[in-house]
């Protein structure tokens, strides 16, 4: 890892520090932060996880979960935390955006900031970076980190829990083309200190609300399109399907890949009307490019996986992903 020199004598004397990550994170975007949280705690850091914002519950077994401080709960507190930090590291996002109300916070203070990530083309607002886009995940990522630093021994089961569940949930419980050799080593070591595989598989996949499910019985019936022509099926949910169910943090995570699981289908989308814009999450398989097709509209991320938005109407989207759909139909056949 570059750098590494440097971070070692960063985190060579105490230091106050704070651990965020993007809005609405998913399991590797908590995992990384809790495990890398309780390593810096065992290195005798002050230390501060800030989310964004809320996430989904089915996250929230995780060591350390009380510390983590819901940004717009005590936002005060939360701005404070990076304002007062000397390191601020930023997991699991590469753009300061992605932080909504607390961007100009972190771009703000004067504190040393550290990226740890794996989706490409990075903003570059940070002053240390470790980027790497052939990695499975930041857990990942934060695991060879602790190794780098010389602190594989320190690795207890407080970290490899929520490591263990950021790489998971990344790598689709380890069927993803992103799941290596050194996936399995790594998940290997941390079940050796402790991680106890059923009960975190438990925890994040069989402990829904029973609107969760109602509310996915509805996506597949009612919300689901499928185009064989484009090889591709999408998901368009309206605003008045999250107030009918009752949709909460974290609950529309995965349901992009009920679309793409169907056979012969190679692009699946998820279209969410959100407050004043459209999200579109894309996943794909063989040739088809989710990044591609992502930037048309202003987003990005992994090949076969990425995000965008588009200020439009769910009609104009609909209608500019129909005709994106059209232009790649050589592709999509393919």
């Amino acid at each position: 890892m570059d750098h590494i020199n440097e971070l070692k004598d960063l985190l060579s004397f105490p230091q106050r520090i704070a651990i965020t990550m993007h809005q609405k994170p998913d399991g590797d975007a908590i995992g990384s932060a809790l495990g890398l949280y309780h390593y810096l705690v065992k290195k005798g850091h002050s230390v501060t996880v800030v989310s964004p914002t809320d996430y989904a519950d089915h996250l929230k077994w995780m060591p350390g979960t009380p510390k983590v401080l819901i940004g717009p709960n005590d936002p005060d507190r939360a701005k404070w935390a990076f304002d007062g930090a000397d390191l601020i590291f930023c997991l699991d996002f590469n753009a300061l955006y992605r932080l909504q109300d607390f961007e100009a916070s972190v771009k703000d203070s004067a504190a040393t900031k550290i990226m740890i990530d794996h989706h490409p083309d990075p903003a570059g607002f940070e002053d240390i970076g470790f980027l790497d886009t052939t990695a499975s995940s930041t857990a990942e990522m934060v695991y060879r980190m602790i190794d780098a630093l010389g602190d594989k021994e320190l690795v207890d089961k407080d970290m490899a829990e929520p490591l263990y569940a950021g790489i998971m949930t990344d790598t689709g419980s380890f069927r993803f083309t992103n799941t290596s050799a050194e996936v399995h080593r790594i998940v290997s070591h941390l079940i050796d200190v402790g991680v106890e595989v059923h009960p975190v598989h438990e925890a994040i996949f069989s402990s829904f609300r029973p609107e969760r499910l109602k509310f996915l019985g509805h996506c597949l019936l009612n919300c689901l399109t499928i185009l064989p022509e484009y090889k591709t099926a999408y998901i368009k949910l309206e605003k008045e399907v999250f107030k009918e169910f009752n949709v909460k943090s974290g609950e529309t995570e995965g349901l992009v890949n009920y679309a793409l699981s169907i056979k012969d289908i190679n692009l699946g989308v998820l279209m969410t009307a959100q407050d004043d814009i459209i999200k579109m999450s894309f996943r794909s398989r063989g040739e088809v490019s989710s990044s591609d097709l992502a930037k048309e509209f202003d987003g990005g991320g992994h090949f076969y996986a990425a995000g965008g938005k588009s200020k439009s109407s769910m009609e104009e989207a609909e209608q500019k992903l129909l005709a994106s759909l059209e232009a790649r139909k050589a592709v999509l056949e393919s």
